[in-house]
């Protein structure tokens, strides 16, 4: 009787075992585009790498779950996250009162401005506040100069610009009277035309600006006038994710929360983007 008693018990603690060790390894699918360095791209073999893949992986591991990322066209990414083909969306996607109505965003985990990227023989690369900063929302009134000031040179210019982003939406609001806006399906589209001279600039966040800067090909282009923030360009770039995963946010949100204060969100921002993209306070 001992010997069964004891085998049982003995099952038992394996069984608890097994299910803690399953509890652990829960997978979270999480959706990223593929092709946005460096917050995402696809490297040799097929493998998914950049700043979010990193910091994807870092995140599991602090809420005790398995990640699987998986690549996923940006212009169907939000419609797959509601049909749940995965969980959530690390695609340096911009928190925005458009995107609220449909999704729910965690706290978000990097924040860059957005601007102008040309090559360093155009005359836009004269573009007033270069090396400068400003917010949409905090001080409209510099924001609205800036803008200003931009006119005269972008005239009449082709701007490209990654469509349904909230660069396309900077340009249709504040520019589409000034210059012709060409949309494009990928970043890395538009980088190939502006080297090939098809547009007189590109519109993007700051950190694919650089990492554009960082291939040998685009040695001459630049980073040119002022670097915006706020109002459609979003309030930062955070996890999407359903509505109804109430729980999933918190978890991402207490991860998100201690990768910052823990300084991993600088480390590799400033490893991937050559920039501090910490989220400003």
């Amino acid at each position: 009787m001992k010997l069964f008693k004891a085998f049982g018990l003995g099952l038992l603690a394996s069984a608890l075992a097994l299910g803690g060790a399953a509890a652990q390894e829960r997978t979270v699918k999480i959706a990223t585009e593929g092709a946005y360095a460096p917050w995402n791209f696809t490297g040799p073999g097929g493998k998914l790498e950049g700043f979010e893949i990193d910091l994807a992986n870092d995140l599991c591991a602090r809420m005790k779950v398995k990640c699987e990322i998986m690549a996923q066209d940006w212009d169907g990414i939000i419609p797959a996250l509601q049909a749940k083909k995965y969980d959530a969306i690390m695609a340096g996607m911009n928190i925005t009162d458009k995107r609220l109505e449909v999704i729910n965003f965690s706290l978000p985990y990097a924040s860059t401005p957005h601007g102008w990227g040309v090559m360093k023989d155009s005359p836009l690369a004269k573009l007033p506040g270069t090396g400068t900063t400003v917010s949409i929302d905090k001080d409209p009134e510099a924001a609205k100069k800036a803008i200003e000031a931009w006119k005269p040179l972008l005239k009449g210019k082709t701007v490209g610009v990654q469509g349904s982003t909230v660069n396309s939406q900077f340009l249709e609001k504040y520019l589409k009277d000034v210059v012709e806006i060409r949309e494009y399906k990928t970043t890395e589209q538009h980088d190939l035309d502006l080297t090939a001279g098809r547009v007189d600039a590109i519109f993007a966040g700051h950190g694919a600006l650089k990492a554009t800067q960082e291939k040998p090909e685009f040695k001459d282009m630049v980073i040119t006038g002022t670097g915006m923030r706020g109002d459609v360009l979003g309030r930062g770039v955070a996890v999407g994710m359903r509505k109804d995963d109430a729980e999933l946010k918190k978890s991402f949100d207490e991860a998100i929360q201690a990768a910052i204060k823990d300084g991993t969100v600088k480390k590799l921002s400033e490893k991937w983007f050559k920039i501090d993209a910490t989220p400003q306070a």
